[in-house]
């Protein structure tokens, strides 16, 4: 539900429609424009690429009327039929099994009456073209009709019947399908050759196009018409006839010739008897073409968008996401080829609309996921923000394992705070108060750590913890953690000045820095982690910042972390063993607002104190006396005093 509410209803409602459009492309693009024609030629590449490479088939046979053919008889249109009687006339005596003739007699002609007579002397089934002008509007006017049909009457009785030699062609013009059966028309040629039975009758899908094995031979043998209608050489080919189908028809440049799948293989279209003799051959293999089944073509669409959504969210290394990629991109092009070749009919395979829903649905689903991603990133920065940087937030955000559930050694500057009083003071005011002023409080404290670039580990009531060094070390931490500890404590005197009226007075915040290894990283288990750091750093920070209200001082940095701060506003302030603790430290007060010369005098004084110098402890005392008011030197002056030369004083 959150991750609705993250991507907004306009947005999901735009993903769901986008991710529909998917499905329905991946499904239906053969239906849609452009995508049909890109179906088309893929389909096309496909049969060509897989289509079988045979030796020339030798149960068919063609006899043509080819452009020597005119030359000789003289006759272009109408065909000459006094060739073709003489012809048939020879081929009836050769034993064919039938003759297939692809010639619309549509026109009268002199020679029709001994056409007739060789058609009715015919024993060998032969079957005459016939086709409608219902069915050819553009070829066939209606004397045309008129005549063929009184043609064919003429033939009642006789071993010549019609067949239709109808094509049907996309709307690219190109011969891919067998033409749908049309009432009224007599079976199809190849059909009606082989009795007229065949359960190809009713078959609708792809012609089975096959591709010569040599370059110069044809998949059909081809002879000349005049070879068999001169009664001297037509003896000779009687061998090339018998026991075979014959199909007899013109192959003359530029008369019907029709474009195919394999046009981008072989460059060249088909003549119409061609494909009439594919049609033959595929009927007397009984290569019945099956293409997928509705369940499947639907299940494969909606895998393809499920697997385009899915990508769009894979994450990992590049060549982990590239390979399952790759697998995806070798299944939108190895597949359907797959299917081609193993004699699965692939036309209306939406192979096309497969790549195009996968994308659509890879956008979609990824276009959502960055939304998500971005308000998603937006709060994590927020969040992030709170307690981080944002250059460090940013960093984490590009490298999540960053903040991976483990911990790791670090050395660190800590700062720990405390707000003197603040406990006792929330008993004596309103409920309402005390959470306005510690919230405007914290504020105050983290946008000091965030503005010097450190970690906010906790906040443990008014106290707050914070360190340098994680998740991400910088050169500088040492002299931004210093810095922050002074601006934390100038915060704190800015915030106690400003309490409302009413509001009894706020002591002072007690700062303490040191530097030292700690074990920073997720802690606490998958459900409910925190980012925080263990270890003994952290206790001598939070010693350090309880020193102060004995010290007499408000910001107190170990040695350890003045000497990797780059400053030189610290003062020494001795030697202490910290509550708690048996080593010493020595310890440093930041004074900035100090000069230099001063600054070194006092240096110089200590040292002379470390020496033995008796003196140098009345000259600190001097020092103390005109100042005034300098509690943390005053204090200096106490504990040197009532310890031995070169000892520590232990802290209560």
């Amino acid at each position: 539900m959150r991750l609705f509410r993250q991507l907004g209803p306009g947005r999901l409602a735009a993903t769901i429609l986008f991710l529909f459009a998917a499905l329905l492309i991946a499904r239906f693009s053969w239906h849609l424009p452009l995508a049909a024609q890109a179906e088309r030629a893929l389909y096309d590449l496909r049969l060509s690429q897989t289509a079988e490479m045979v030796d020339p088939d030798p149960r068919i046979v063609m006899v043509v009327y080819n452009d020597d053919t005119l030359i000789e008889t003289r006759k272009r249109s109408p065909l000459d039929r006094a060739t073709l009687a003489r012809a048939l006339a020879n081929l009836d005596t050769m034993g064919a099994k039938a003759i297939g003739i692809d010639i619309l007699i549509d026109q009268p002609q002199d020679e029709d009456e001994a056409l007739l007579a060789t058609f009715r002397a015919m024993q060998t089934p032969t079957f005459l073209a016939y086709a409608s002008a219902a069915t050819n509007v553009e070829d066939i006017q209606f004397n045309q009709q008129q005549f063929l049909d009184e043609f064919q009457k003429r033939l009642a009785g006789t071993r010549v019947k019609p067949a239709s030699i109808r094509f049907q062609v996309d709307s690219d013009n190109v011969v891919r399908s067998w033409p749908q059966r049309v009432p009224g028309l007599p079976p199809l040629l190849s059909v009606a050759m082989t009795d007229g039975k065949s359960r190809f009758a009713d078959y609708d899908r792809s012609i089975r196009f096959r591709i010569p094995a040599e370059q110069d031979r044809a998949v059909f043998d081809a002879f000349p018409i005049q070879l068999f209608a001169d009664d001297a050489t037509a003896a000779a080919f009687a061998d090339q006839v018998r026991g075979k189908y014959v199909l007899l028809g013109g192959t003359i440049i530029d008369v019907d010739e029709f474009e195919t799948p394999l046009r981008p293989f072989t460059g060249k279209s088909m003549w119409g008897l061609e494909v009439h003799a594919h049609m033959l051959a595929q009927l007397l293999d009984d290569a019945w073409l099956e293409a997928l089944p509705r369940w499947g073509t639907w299940g494969i669409a909606i895998m393809v968008v499920v697997a385009g959504a899915l990508s769009s969210l894979l994450g990992g290394a590049w060549w982990r996401v590239s390979f399952f990629l790759a697998i995806q991109l070798g299944f939108f092009i190895g597949y359907p080829i797959w299917l081609q070749a193993d004699g699965t009919d692939t036309q209306y395979l939406p192979a096309f609309g497969w790549m195009v829903g996968w994308v659509i649905a890879f956008a979609a689903i990824g276009t959502a996921a960055r939304a998500v991603g971005s308000e998603q990133r937006r709060f994590a920065q927020s969040a992030l923000g709170k307690y981080l940087p944002r250059d460090i937030a940013n960093q984490i955000l590009a490298d999540p394992d960053r903040l991976a559930l483990h911990g790791e050694k670090r050395e660190i500057f800590v700062v720990f705070t405390d707000l003197e009083g603040f406990t006792k003071l929330s008993h004596a005011i309103q409920p309402e108060m005390v959470a306005k002023l510690l919230n405007r409080y914290l504020d105050m404290m983290s946008d000091v750590v965030l503005e010097y670039g450190g970690t906010i580990d906790k906040f443990v009531g008014d106290a707050v913890v914070a360190f340098w060094g994680a998740p991400i070390a910088r050169p500088d931490d040492g002299e931004r953690a210093a810095r922050a500890a002074y601006a934390m404590w100038q915060a704190g005197e800015e915030f106690r000045a400003s309490v409302p009226e009413g509001v009894p007075p706020i002591g002072q915040t007690r700062v303490g820095l040191h530097f030292g290894e700690a074990i920073v990283g997720n802690f606490g288990g998958e459900g409910r982690i925190q980012y925080t750091a263990l270890g003994d750093s952290m206790n001598t920070a939070s010693r350090l910042e309880a020193a102060n209200k004995q010290l007499g001082s408000g910001v107190m940095a170990s040695r350890a972390a003045v000497d990797r701060s780059g400053l030189d506003w610290w003062r020494p302030m001795g030697r202490v063993v910290l509550r708690g603790r048996s080593t010493p430290v020595e310890i440093y007060q930041p004074v900035p607002d100090l000069d230099a010369s001063d600054r070194d005098h006092f240096k110089a004084l200590m040292n002379r104190v470390a020496d033995g110098d008796k003196m140098a402890v009345q000259e600190l005392e001097s020092l103390a006396n005109a100042k005034g008011g300098d509690a943390a030197l005053v204090n200096l002056v106490y504990r040197l005093k009532n310890m031995e030369s070169g000892g520590s004083y232990v802290l209560d």
